[in-house]
């Protein structure tokens, strides 16, 4: 059975490390002179919590606010080439930490940005994803997106990691574990404190399931409900010395241990050794990843429907079920396509398939769906949506064509008022010839 997808959800910054060497100091002024020789960007915040994930070989969804700068832009690009995106809006500008470093040492960062998150209407989507979650991180960075979807993390039954931020919000009641650093530990306890006394007392103020405070190249302290407190030291002695996204890497390691049925006590215990071997290899300025162009970053529907009104282009959407894709769908789709600049598929999700077509449907499953569809050349974008019909999708996207098959030649569509209300118009299009999902199933239970 393949295990289900780990969602994170927080803020996503820009991360960029500007490397060079420091040979001489500034006759101006008393601080060192750095000839740069590379610049290298990632995914910070959540965003790197979510990339640790993924190299892990889990299947990751990233719920996180991201605005349309160019360091939003550039986020978005790297992002998209290991998680589905969930993406909220954002007010203000892209957060961006630059660190200017020589020989491997960090000499200035460098923190700009003043985006918040902010409710959108993605938000359907954020509950269905959480819907689906085998383990749910939180990697709260104090730029609003916990907030956002707080309403939606409240009595989750999968395992719920929190990773707070001073300036944050507290997490929700009720989660499995709670992974503050030792100082983010004294700020929640607004006093100065010691880590075992601190992490009892934050197990009960947060009613959490248990909270292990990190100390750095120390370990954690764990402290459960019910009163037991451990240490958890590393495996030895930390050789490493930039411990940037340590915390990323303990939080990602302890979530993917839960979603895999591990104890709490053994989920942390993984997690410090990831952690460990993390900052050993050099912490989060030894990643590397292909920077993808910009204008060849895969688009949301709403992205892409925004960017085809804005070149006055044609847009295109089409609808259904899409269960057991085969050369009738793609006759269609391509036939659709040749009609505009730009083709949306909106796909029925998994409960909606089951309530227009029965309790055996749907075949293959949504995610699979939406990824075939997406290999497609003739579709430029999939969206899910959960209700029986797409008329709030339509009205979302303002198609200027909506397509179906010729299935429905003299039937008025369910979502008609919709389209009509949105400015576009119908168009439907003949169907290939002895090609159904239906008849694919039953030719097939006549085999079997």
């Amino acid at each position: 059975m393949t295990a289900r997808p780990i969602v994170v959800v927080g803020d996503s910054l820009l991360d960029v490390d500007i490397e060079g060497d420091a040979d001489r100091i500034c006759p101006d002024a008393p601080v060192p002179v750095v000839l740069g020789r590379s610049e290298h960007r990632r995914p910070g915040g959540a965003g790197l919590a979510a990339l640790l994930a993924a190299r892990e070989g889990a299947e990751v969804v990233l719920i996180t606010a991201l605005a349309e700068d160019a360091s939003g832009q550039r986020l978005r690009a790297l992002l998209s080439g290991f998680a589905e995106v969930v993406r909220l809006p954002l007010r203000g500008t892209t957060s961006r930490k630059t660190r200017v470093r020589a020989r491997g040492q960090t000499l200035l960062r460098i923190d700009t940005g003043d985006g918040r998150a902010w409710r959108g209407p993605e938000g359907d989507r954020a509950a269905h994803v959480l819907r689906n979650a085998g383990a749910v991180l939180v990697s709260d960075y104090g730029r609003g997106t916990g907030e956002t979807v707080r309403h939606l993390l409240n009595g989750l039954t999968v395992p719920v990691v929190w990773d707070p931020h001073p300036s944050g919000a507290l997490p929700v009641p009720g989660c499995a574990l709670v992974t503050p650093s030792e100082a983010e530990a004294a700020v929640l306890c607004a006093r100065p404190c010691d880590p075992e006394p601190a992490a009892r007392q934050l197990v009960r103020e947060l009613h959490a399931g248990a909270v292990a405070v990190t100390l750095g190249m120390r370990g954690a302290v764990l402290a459960s409900r019910g009163g037991r407190t451990a240490r958890v030291p590393p495996p030895g002695p930390v050789a490493g010395r930039d411990s940037c996204g340590a915390g990323d890497r303990f939080a990602a390691a302890a979530t993917l241990a839960l979603r895999d049925g591990a104890s709490i006590q053994d989920a942390v215990t993984v997690a410090v050794i990831e952690a460990t071997r993390f900052v050993e290899a050099g912490g989060a300025a030894a990643l590397r990843l292909p920077e993808p162009a910009l204008g060849d970053r895969p688009r949301t529907a709403a992205e892409l429907a925004a960017l085809v009104r804005a070149t006055g282009g044609r847009l295109i959407a089409t609808g259904g079920c899409f269960d057991l894709l085969h050369a009738g769908h793609v006759s269609l789709l391509r036939q659709a396509r040749a009609l505009g600049d730009a083709l949306i598929v909106c796909v029925n999700d998994d409960d909606s398939v089951r309530r227009l077509k029965g309790p055996g449907r749907p075949v293959v499953a949504e995610r699979d769906r939406v990824e075939i569809l997406r290999a497609l050349g003739c579709v430029d974008a999939v969206v899910v949506f959960t209700e029986d019909t797409p008329s709030r999708l339509i009205e979302r996207l303002r198609p200027d064509v909506w397509v179906k098959g010729g299935d429905y030649t003299g039937r008025e569509l369910p979502e008609a008022e919709a389209v009509r209300r949105s400015g576009g118009e119908i168009v439907v299009l003949p169907s290939v010839p002895g090609h159904s999902t239906t008849g694919l199933i039953a030719a097939a239970q006549e085999v079997m």
